[in-house]
Order: C-alpha cells, then structure tokens, then sequence
C-alpha cells in the first residue's frame, strides 16, 4: 500500500508524454481541417519560396530590402514547419500523442523561430527607416556586412534564451492530465499542466516577451513615426504613394504578427482559454505566414515585375 501511494507521489514529475487535444473537439471537421491546412502549408511553401527564387534569380531585386525578405519568407516556411506537418498528422492519424522530449523540441524550435521573427521585422523596418530618411547614406549604411550581421543576429540571437526558457518550463513537475489544450506544444498550455507555483516562470515569460517582442515592436512604432513624417513632407503626391506602398506590406504583417502574439503570451494565466488561445495561435503562426507572399508579392510592383520576368524567361525557354 505504501509502495503504491510513493508510486502516486512520484507520478508528479514522471509523465513520459502529452496529448494534444487540437482539433479534436470537432471530430465532424477532422477531414475538412486536413484539407484546408494541408492547401494552406502548400500554399506557405510555394509562395515563400517563390519569393526566395525571385529574389535570388533577379538582378533588380538584390538590394538590402529583398534580402530580408528573402530571409523572412525562408523563416515563415522554418516557422509553419514546426507546427503544421505535425498538426496534419495528427488529424490524419488520430493520434495525438508526443512524447516529453519532442514537446519540448517543438516548442524550443517555435520559440527560437518566433523571437528571429520578431528581430528580423524590426531590422526590416531599420531598413525602410534608412531608405526613406536618409536616401543619400542608404547604400552606405546599408551595406552587404551590415546585412549579413543584421540577419544572422536576427537568426541566432534568442537561441540562448528560448533554450533556457524552455528548459524552465519541462523543470516543471507536472501532474494530473497529460492533455495539452492545444494543437502545438506552447507555453501558456504547459503552464497550466503544471503542479505548484509557476509564478516565476510567468514573470519570466513576460520579460522574455518584453525582451523579445515589445521592444522590437516599440522600434518598429519608433522607425514608423519617423518614415511617415518625412513621407508627408515629400512634395509629389507620386512620390509619396511610392513611399506608402513599400512600407504598408511590412506594416501590416506587423500589425498581424504582434497582435496576435502579444495578446496570447501577455495575459495573465488566469485569463488564458483554449479557445481563445487556439484562435490567436492560428493567426501568428498559420495565417500570417499564408498571407506574407501575397501582402508583399501583390501590393509590390518590384516582385509582380520580377515574376513576369521569370515567367517570361520559362516560356521562352
């Protein structure tokens, strides 16, 4: 009897694995949801790489602006690759379970491609800032090694972190249910799986977001202020359009990213409802990246030209 109680006590911190829930609240929709993410992860791959070919194949494009957004669109099909195939399978298997070590690398890797995500919009928003407030030092300031330092800081510079994090959250002991509310293993579900006081993992998830998003995003409002005060000083209503036009993209995936993210990772656990929480998720890591290759592909004339050119050229050949 005793043998069986200590058994109970140490089930605290021996789950060996989670099971997430998803979708499964809908068991009616498990083959329409398979089709839909399965045309939306098609979709994210096409069009992301489409940008990156463009890119890379057109000599009108190799300035510091699609450079990063080459960068961008190669982080958004990283960024749907950790959650989508699993999320397919899942509908496709009906089984939803996933061990404690690739939970915990699902969401190392989420996170680590969530804070690049965050640092590189606000490089790319340093870049509009430049181009449009200071034309004349733009190829200058602007140059091939301060892009290669500016991505490749964007890319590795929250690893430490998003490691450390992750490491304090599976620290946890947790017990009771197995069951993530949630269709991609993330902090606020695994909190609330999580016996005793996580207080201090709260108070360290919102440094991390603070660190990791708000202040990008308080740059990228800084850098914005500045880009439309010296837009409405130009003198031509052409030339200001021209400027509108290659800022909007990037400011609407802004608003879309931060938006959704911030909300999910800055209320208080109390707060926090599956529903809710799904719904947000699904809009910063599915639905953002869906619509990035046609937010900046079809309010672009620059990469609306160059894939007529690159059609052009396939025709021909």
């Amino acid at each position: 009897m005793m043998c069986e109680e200590m058994r109970a006590e140490d089930n605290v911190s021996t789950i060996t694995g989670f099971v997430l829930l998803g979708f499964s609240d809908l068991p009616n929709l498990q083959g329409l949801l398979f089709g839909v993410f399965s045309i939306i992860y098609v979709i994210v791959l096409i069009g992301n790489s489409l940008i990156i070919i463009i890119t890379r194949l057109d000599a009108a494009l190799e300035t510091p602006m699609y450079f990063f957004l080459a960068n961008f669109s190669s982080l958004e099909i990283c960024y749907v690759s950790v959650t989508l195939p699993r999320i397919l399978v899942n509908l496709w298997t009906q089984d939803r379970s996933i061990s404690v070590l690739g939970c915990a690398t699902q969401m190392c890797f989420f996170l680590m491609l969530g804070a690049t995500e965050c640092s590189l919009l606000a490089v790319m928003a340093y870049d509009r800032y430049v181009a449009i407030c200071n034309p004349l030092h733009y190829p200058l300031v602007m140059n091939h090694e301060l892009c290669l330092q500016l991505a490749a800081g964007a890319w590795i510079g929250g690893i430490p972190v998003q490691i450390g994090q992750t490491c304090q959250v599976f620290s946890l002991p947790f017990c009771g249910s197995n069951q993530i509310n949630h269709f991609f293993c993330d902090i606020p579900p695994l909190i609330k799986l999580a016996c005793g006081d996580t207080s201090l993992n709260e108070m360290c998830v919102y440094v991390v977001v603070t660190l990791f998003a708000m202040i990008p995003f308080l740059l990228i409002l800084g850098s914005y202020v500045k880009i439309i005060s010296t837009i409405l000083k130009f003198p031509s209503a052409r030339g200001r359009s021209k400027a509108f036009s290659t800022c909007s993209s990037h400011l609407i995936v802004v608003l879309l990213f931060f938006g959704s993210a911030s909300i999910t990772y800055l209320r208080p656990k109390s707060s926090h409802s599956a529903g809710t929480d799904k719904l947000l998720s699904l809009f910063y890591t599915i639905v953002t990246p869906m619509f990035n290759p046609m937010i900046y592909s079809l309010r672009n004339k620059d990469v609306i030209a160059a894939l007529k050119r690159l059609l052009l050229k396939k025709i021909v050949w």
